[in-house]
């Protein structure tokens, strides 16, 4: 017989404006760009060739934008213990993440409770999410269903 951790549900009544609920780090490589375009069908070649991605302007293979955001739900979702807790999520996108050939590059995430809704059972959880100390995704918030 397995026995499985059964993730508990944080309590609303447990949390405070400012607390830390999840930190993360993400690295990345060219080969999960290529495995994410795979997956999202997103086949921009500034996602895998540095010379298209220098002929448009920018500093070379970037990641894919929706592969950032996913990333940086994915300590929430962890912490929330469900998926279907995450009732709305939104960012803004604000600075490319480029993803080295030989270094990658890694994307931190820093979840906090931005505010808590005692009536709606809801916490706006607030993200920072970086990459060499620089926010890639501004008013990064997910507000989250702990009823």
């Amino acid at each position: 017989m397995t026995n499985k951790t059964v993730p508990t549900t944080p309590s609303l009544d447990s949390l405070s404006v400012g607390d830390i609920v999840a930190e993360s780090s993400f690295p990345l490589t060219r080969d999960s760009l290529v495995r994410y375009a795979g997956a999202s069908g997103d086949f921009n070649p500034i996602h895998y060739r540095d010379d298209v991605a220098e002929s448009v302007g920018l500093p070379g293979v970037l990641a894919h934008g929706m592969l950032t955001m996913g990333l940086a739900i994915q300590p929430v979702v962890d912490w929330a213990g469900d998926p279907a807790r995450v009732v709305d999520y939104q960012v803004r996108f604000t600075r490319p993440v480029p993803v080295d050939p030989d270094l990658g590059a890694v994307v931190t995430v820093l979840a906090k409770v931005g505010a808590l809704d005692a009536e709606a059972g809801v916490a706006r959880i607030d993200l920072t999410v970086t990459f060499n100390n620089t926010t890639v995704l501004g008013k990064a918030q997910a507000r989250v269903s702990l009823v």
